[in-house]
């Protein structure tokens, strides 16, 4: 897959460095000296491009047609959202994914702009905080869809409510039972399976269906101080 990067930047540089690794055909474009500079020292220098990104001509150098896939990072949003607008409208990019630098202007992020995906750090920060807080001592291992579903870990204590619950009556929908581990031997879960304590409980679920899972198998202590947090 060939990846266009619009930035060399610390998150465009570190993206490019990934990419690489995993064996992508990367174009980085960048026309600020002091990023030039770094950039040339952690990447190839062939993989570089210098010069404005709004430059037509400099988007044809970097071979923008042949691109999978755009990614607009750079430190301001009026550049990114015109780099996916050039992206889709004058070389048919089918893929184009931006950064979101100031919260206020998520909301242009979007299909008028040709932004199929929009990365706003902030509100990805506030999500998983809100998500760390609310879950105890869940730990969550992987994002899927986007963030809407998550692979989550949880160790059931002793004193956990879901002890001796069988699968079958969970009763709840968007979260699956992946795997528990029991005594250093992976159990595939069935409707008849029953929690234990120790087990080491992997699942994949939404955020309601998450924050269900750690009620029912977190310690009991946690919802208590989570309430009084609220209260």
């Amino acid at each position: 897959m060939y990846v266009l990067i619009v930035g060399g930047g610390r998150t465009g540089a570190q993206l490019a460095r990934f990419l690489l690794a995993q064996n992508h055909d990367v174009m980085v474009v960048d026309d600020r000296r002091e990023v030039l500079s770094r950039i040339h020292k952690e990447l190839p220098t062939e993989i570089i491009i210098e010069g404005n990104p709004l430059d037509l001509l400099v988007l044809e150098q970097a071979d923008i047609h042949k691109a999978d896939v755009v990614v607009a990072c750079t430190t301001s949003d009026e550049i990114n959202l015109v780099v996916c607008y050039l992206a889709r409208t004058n070389f048919h990019v089918r893929r184009t994914i931006a950064r979101v630098n100031n919260p206020r202007d998520a909301w242009l992020f979007n299909e008028l702009f040709c932004v199929d995906v929009a990365i706003n750090q902030a509100e990805i920060m506030a999500r998983i905080i809100e998500e760390e807080m609310s879950m105890g001592d869940m730990m969550t291992l992987l994002k899927l869809r986007r963030g809407r579903y998550s692979l989550v870990e949880e160790k059931v204590p002793p004193d956990a409510k879901g002890i001796g619950l069988a699968i079958k009556d969970l009763g709840i929908e968007d979260c699956v039972i992946a795997a528990i581990i029991r005594q250093g031997k992976i159990i595939v879960p069935r409707g008849i399976t029953t929690f234990q304590e120790g087990d080491e409980v992997l699942a994949v679920a939404d955020a309601e269906g998450a924050r269900y899972l750690a009620d029912l198998l977190g310690k009991p202590q946690s919802r208590d101080e989570n309430k009084e947090r609220n209260v």
